[in-house]
């Protein structure tokens, strides 16, 4: 822990950890604020998107001939007006991406790999001319068998995606091209001994189908390309940056020829990290030299953009009588979707990570399969791989007679604890959120017929990663603060209390913006729980250095040394003198010009040190023997944050982390029919959560700092979607005396099991 950090967290905070209004509140309440679809520019064309009605299937021509000769057709666009790419891996979030894949996703090259898969793209003055061209462009493929399981595409003989894909991780590595795209294992020590060490082991195989982020606000951009070459380009992203590399990339622009601007975003969650439309604009503006606006529908977004990954999961744990674990073995198959790249590593990173294991293994596979390309979802992998682990401790504790916090408890990670993936872990908090659930009312509550309680653990690394941000002393005494990380959970609130709590004035003072990618530093996207760390360390660094300056402006006007001169609460304060002497930052602000001219700081830096986040969920469920329908009754999420710089905001994450838990473990599953069409592309027959499904949701916030933030932070955003599935299939399976190993728990499914077992 440095000096100042330690400093921090001792002294009396002010603003840290209080719940003032968020800075964008009002604009978003009253509609003011602009999101994807809102904006306009004068001349402006309406894009549209043909998409592959195959599954699979190869291209064998595109005619645009008819659909060019029809009026109020500005532009056409296919694979031939974007870059092709070797294979060329860059990180993305907590996942990493193929160049070669990003360009095929965007725009189907040699083959249409999923239905919905992109093969051509028109501009037209109206959105019934686009669609009347979209009618006109002839496309003549070659059909080709599809696969759309692990299981199967796995399998000798199964319809190969791509003819060129040699598993990676297997040595000797393959001669032959299949499915699997690579294959990944963490872990240490001697399973096999571990098991042979065990009084009891339990092996289980799980099933988790595809899910969607289940984002409101559907996917939307505007793109303006000049004469000369300059592109502007307005999106809804949580990572403008990243955007503008991929798009300059795709269409051979530099960086410094496309500017990006992130609008307000109507919902994330990890899907809004790649780009789907992004390229598509600017290749047709850049060709009609007019803007360009294209939308997703809601069909569009669940066929054509990215969920997360289903999965098949086999676990296998050892244990002593006494509760020790002696070894966990798991086995995790990851769909991809068409292109590599499945959350499989987190997900085998994590899997299990909360706990101090001295024999573990995980081993993943990246299996690709005729579906969209899958993308982050709220901790991508972890979710999954932890289901099916915690699933299994529970029904340790049954067999063993022991209290499921307590065989938890026993076996906890703590500081010093190796994880599976490496690292020795620093100061963490399953211990502390273990020990918080065991003790808070809901968990020796009473229970009703058919209802059970259910708890589950979960674990997430937390990123940090390149990141910029700039701080302004307005001759006024206000201060502006341009922060290159969109808002997606309240974090310009957060960044904005930091800075007050430093600079030592009142918040409402503080104007935090959201700037575009000419506006700073590289900045990498909102992802990974990173935002609150990562960007408010740069804040933290960046107010400091003002602060600094604002010293030496006060020094020079009472003409003493700077080390005469501290910063109290807002003021210059002279140490030295008879008198004692203070100016304030507005007093300091309006004389800068005598002093120097502008007072600015800037910072920008690789962040590192994010520490992980653990918590704990505890769930009562009733379950209608009748009807299989599962209900929640009760929910409690507790977790570390570290420092909860807005306390409400963490609670907001971990509610919303619960509820899209809820929704996975109950409710959500894309269906495909025999021919690899998405049957539900609706949220009428895709059926997320609403009000009445959940009830109030309980938290709890831990705070055991992470000692390489100034306050303490670590992420909370991932870590709340990876308890409720375990948690909730854990009660459900404790109130019925049946153990449950597929998601969804759908009405259906239980009531299966509980008619056959």
């Amino acid at each position: 822990m440095n000096d100042m950090t330690q400093t921090n967290l001792e002294r009396a905070l002010k603003i840290v950890g209080s719940r003032p209004a968020r800075p964008d509140g009002v604009d978003k309440v009253t509609g003011r604020a602009l999101f994807g679809a809102d904006k306009s520019l004068p001349n402006m064309l309406v894009g549209r998107v043909l998409r592959s009605p195959y599954a699979h299937a190869k291209i064998i021509s595109i005619d645009t001939s008819k659909a060019e000769e029809l009026k109020g057709v500005k532009a056409i666009v296919t694979s031939t007006d974007f870059e092709d790419f070797p294979s060329e891996f860059v990180p993305n979030g907590e996942m990493v991406v193929n160049m070669k894949d990003i360009t095929r996703n965007v725009m189907a090259r040699e083959k249409a790999l999923y239905v919905g898969h992109t093969v051509a793209a028109v501009a037209a003055t109206s959105e019934d001319i686009a669609e009347q061209a979209l009618a006109l462009i002839d496309v003549t493929y070659e059909v080709l068998p599809h696969v759309l399981e692990v299981e199967d595409a796995e399998k000798p003989g199964a319809p190969l995606l791509h003819d060129d894909m040699i598993t990676i991780g297997i040595e000797p590595a393959p001669e032959s091209a299949s499915n699997v795209a690579k294959r990944v294992e963490f872990g240490f020590g001697d399973v096999e001994k571990g098991f042979s060490e065990a009084d009891l082991i339990i092996e289980r195989e799980f099933t988790t189908q595809q899910v969607h982020q289940g984002y409101i606000e559907p996917h939307a951009c505007l793109a303006s390309v000049s004469e000369d070459g300059q592109a502007e380009l307005w999106c809804t992203t949580q990572g403008p940056f990243v955007v503008r590399n991929f798009c300059s990339k795709l269409l051979g622009f530099n960086a410094a020829q496309i500017r990006v601007t992130a609008s307000e975003i109507g919902g994330g969650f990890g899907g809004k990290t790649v780009v789907y439309l992004e390229p598509l604009a600017l290749a047709l503006s850049r060709k009609s030299c007019r803007p360009v606006k294209m939308e997703m529908n809601r069909a569009e977004v669940f066929t054509s953009s990215g969920p997360t990954s289903g999965a098949k999961i086999w676990v296998k744990i050892g244990v002593k009588n006494n509760g020790q674990i002696t070894a966990g073995d798991c086995v995790l198959k990851y769909q991809a979707g068409a292109f590599q790249g499945a959350p499989v590593g987190p997900g085998a990173m994590c899997a299990f990570a909360p706990y101090d294991l001295k024999n573990v293994r995980a081993v993943g596979y990246d299996i690709v399969v005729n579906r969209p390309k899958v993308a982050a979802y709220r901790a991508p992998g972890g979710p999954i791989s932890e289901y099916g682990v915690e699933s299994v401790i529970d029904e340790i504790a049954i067999k063993i007679g022991m209290d499921p916090i307590e065989l938890r408890l026993k076996n906890a990670a703590k500081e010093g604890t190796i994880a599976p993936y490496g690292p020795k872990l620093g100061p963490i908090g399953m211990i502390e959120t273990l020990e918080a659930a065991k003790s808070h009312p809901h968990y020796s509550a009473p229970l009703g017929p058919n209802q059970a309680r259910g708890v589950a653990s979960g674990f997430w690394f937390n990123i940090g990663g390149e990141t910029s941000s700039s701080i302004t002393i307005n001759e006024d005494g206000t201060v502006g603060l341009t922060l290159g990380t969109p808002d997606i959970g309240g974090s310009r609130a957060s960044m904005a209390m930091m800075a007050s709590e430093e600079l030592g004035v009142p918040m409402e003072l503080i104007k935090p913006i959201i700037g575009d990618t000419n506006s700073l530093g590289f900045n990498f996207l909102t992802g990974g729980s990173r935002a609150t760390f990562s960007t408010g360390t740069t804040v933290v660094e960046s107010t400091r250095e003002a602060i600094e300056e604002l010293k030496k402006r006060a020094a020079l006007l009472w003409e003493v040394s700077l080390d005469q001169v501290e910063w109290f609460e807002g003021h210059a304060r002279l140490i030295s003198g008879d008198e004692p002497k203070t100016m304030s930052l507005a007093q300091i602000a309006k004389q800068a010009g005598k002093t120097g001219g502008p007072i600015m700081a800037n910072c920008s830096m690789n962040v590192t040190g994010a520490g992980p986040s653990l918590g704990t969920h505890i769930v009562d469920v009733a379950v209608d023997e009748e009807t299989g329908q599962v209900s929640i009754i009760r929910y409690t999420a507790i977790q570390d944050a570290g420092k909860a710089i807005h306390p409400a905001y963490v609670e907001g994450q971990m509610q919303g982390g619960a509820v899209q838990g809820i929704g996975w473990a109950l409710n959500e599953e894309y269906i495909y029919n025999e021919k690899g069409e998405l049957e539900n592309t609706g949220f009428l027959d895709y059926r997320i959560p609403v009000c009445s499904d959940v009830p109030m949701i309980d938290t709890v916030i831990v705070e055991v700092p992470n000692p390489n933030h100034p306050y303490g932070v670590r992420g909370v955003g991932e870590t709340p979607i990876i308890p409720p599935l375990a948690a909730i299939s854990n009660a459900v399976s404790r109130a019925t005396n049946k153990r449950f190993d597929e998601l969804p728990l759908s009405p259906p499914k239980v009531l299966a099991k509980l008619m056959h077992g």
